[in-house]
């Protein structure tokens, strides 16, 4: 993955024979910290899973942009305020979700993969050009 907020770049193993690896998971919360704040939370290990498992059903070596990981609740008001589209109990706010762009893939095609995997939410956002991915209960919307 890599920002396009900070143009920080991650490209890293994190599970391996069936265990999470800490110091990874560790570089992972700080990457997908939240940019405006600079603070950190522990991101689900499951909503990796799910981006991960996305990434390699749509068969691209690009990686994905990350346009939002974590949100602090201050981060989280602001956006609120400024759209409708934004949740006043994000899974943002828990670490649970990551909003995502490819250039080589529609979102249409990004939501299709996340959806196969039956594992969490997944929001469609055309207009702006990216897919919400989280490890929540199984739900679609957007379009």
């Amino acid at each position: 993955m890599y920002s396009g907020r900070t143009g920080e770049k991650i490209d890293m193993i994190y599970w391996i024979e069936g265990q999470y690896i800490p110091e990874s998971l560790k570089q992972i919360n700080y990457f997908m910290r939240d940019w405006r704040s600079n603070d950190v939370t522990n991101i689900d290990p499951r909503t990796i899973d799910i981006m991960t498992a996305a990434h390699n059903l749509l068969e691209t070596d690009e990686p994905y942009m990350l346009i939002s990981g974590y949100r602090c609740p201050k981060t989280n008001a602001m956006l609120r305020a400024r759209s409708s589209g934004v949740a006043k109990n994000s899974r943002h706010l828990l670490g649970e979700a990551a909003d995502l762009h490819l250039k080589s893939r529609s979102v249409n095609q990004m939501a299709s993969a996340a959806s196969a995997c039956k594992a969490g939410g997944v929001g469609r956002y055309t207009s702006s050009s990216f897919v919400h991915m989280d490890c929540g209960p199984v739900r679609t919307w957007g379009s």
